[in-house]
C-alpha cells in the first residue's frame, strides 16, 4: 500500500511537470537552453524573481524533457532538432521578449566561488604580487608551487604576478589551497546559455551579440569582394559599374591630357596643366580658409569660457 502510494505521488508529480513544459512550449515562441552547473538553489531563487512575468525557467531531467518534445513533434516539428541539445544539466528559459535582453539579466546573477580541486577552471588564475599576511613556516608551500616569495615585515610577500591557472585546467590541491590562503574566489558560478531557439531555428548564443553595424561591415566586405572579382573577370554588375564608370573616365582624362580632346570634365585638369602656378596658389587660399574656420572656432570658445568665468565671479 504505501509503494502505490509513492508511486501515485511520483506520477502526479511528472503529470504536472509534463503539463508545465507543454504550456511553456505553447505559450513561449523563444527559449534559451542553460547550463545549470553549480548553481544555486538560492540562484534560481533570484534569477525567477527578476525575471518573473517575462519569463519561463523549466528545468529537470533531460529523459523528461524529451519525452514531452516527443509528444509534441507533430505540433512543433522544429523541436526535433531541439533534443540533440539536451545533453548535460540543462533546462529551458522560455519567453516572448528580445532573448539578448533575457539572457543578459540571467546572466549577471552569478556568485564568487572558491577554486575547489577537481573543478576546471573557467577563466585564466593570476595571483597578484602581494603581501600574503602568512609567516614565514609557510615559505616552502609556495616554493613547492614554483612561486617567487620574499619576506618582508616577518610575512611571506609574493614578488611578481603569478599565472596560476589557464582555461580548461583542472584545479590541484595545491592550487585549490593556495586561493583560500589568500582568499582569492576567482571562480563566478551562473546560469550559462549554451542555445538559443527563436523563429523555429536553434543557434548559438554569440549570435545575440552580432549588431547592425556588425552586419553592415559584413555586408560592406561582400560587396567589396563582389565588385573587385566583377572588376577582375570583366563581368559588369550593379556594384562593380560606379568603379567602371570612375576607372573609364580616369582613361578619358589621360587621353584627353595628352591630346586636343576636350569635354567638362577635363577642362580643370586642362586649365592646371597649362598653367600649374594657378594649382599651386589655390592650395595655400584653401589652407587660409581653412586656418581662419579654426581660429574663428577657437574664438568662440574663449570667449564663451570668458562668460563662464564673469558669471562665476563676477
Amino acid at each position: 500500500m504505501p509503494k502505490s502510494k509513492k508511486f501515485s505521488t511520483r506520477a502526479e508529480w511528472k503529470a504536472n511537470y509534463f503539463q508545465k513544459l507543454e504550456e511553456a512550449i505553447r505559450n513561449n515562441s523563444k527559449f534559451l537552453l542553460v547550463n545549470a552547473d553549480n548553481v544555486t538553489s538560492k540562484q534560481f531563487a533570484q534569477i525567477r524573481q527578476n525575471t518573473r512575468g517575462r519569463a519561463t525557467i523549466v528545468m529537470g531531467k533531460n529523459t523528461m524533457m524529451k519525452k514531452v518534445i516527443a509528444g509534441l513533434l507533430s505540433e512543433f516539428p522544429e523541436y526535433e532538432a531541439v533534443t540533440n541539445r539536451l545533453v548535460e544539466n540543462v533546462g529551458f528559459i522560455f519567453t516572448n521578449e528580445d532573448l539578448k535582453t533575457i539572457r543578459d539579466e540571467v546572466l549577471e546573477n552569478k556568485i564568487a566561488a572558491p577554486a575547489r580541486a577537481g573543478a576546471v577552471a573557467p577563466v585564466a588564475v593570476v595571483v597578484p604580487a602581494q603581501n600574503t599576511g602568512l609567516g614565514p613556516e609557510k615559505t616552502s608551500f609556495f616554493q613547492a608551487l614554483s612561486i617567487q616569495t620574499k619576506i618582508a615585515r616577518g610575512t611571506i610577500e609574493i614578488v611578481s604576478d603569478v599565472p596560476l591557472l589557464k582555461v580548461g585546467d583542472k584545479v590541484g590541491m595545491s592550487e585549490a589551497t593556495l586561493l583560500n590562503m589568500l582568499k582569492i574566489y576567482p571562480f563566478s558560478y551562473g546560469l550559462r546559455a549554451v542555445a538559443c531557439f527563436e523563429e523555429g531555428s536553434i543557434f548559438d548564443p554569440e549570435v545575440l551579440d552580432i549588431t547592425e553595424d556588425d552586419i553592415r561591415v559584413k555586408f560592406m566586405a561582400g560587396v567589396n569582394r563582389v565588385a573587385a572579382a566583377s572588376l577582375q573577370i570583366g563581368y559588369p554588375t550593379v556594384v562593380s559599374a560606379p568603379h567602371s564608370i570612375a576607372n573609364g573616365l580616369k582613361k578619358l582624362l589621360a587621353v584627353a591630357a595628352a591630346t586636343d580632346i576636350t569635354f567638362p570634365a577635363a577642362e580643370t585638369m586642362k586649365a592646371y596643366l597649362a598653367d600649374p602656378s594657378a594649382f599651386a596658389s589655390a592650395a595655400p587660399v584653401a589652407a587660409a580658409e581653412e586656418t581662419k574656420e579654426e581660429a574663428k572656432k577657437e574664438e568662440s570658445e574663449d570667449e564663451s569660457d570668458s562668460d563662464m568665468g564673469f558669471d562665476l565671479f563676477g
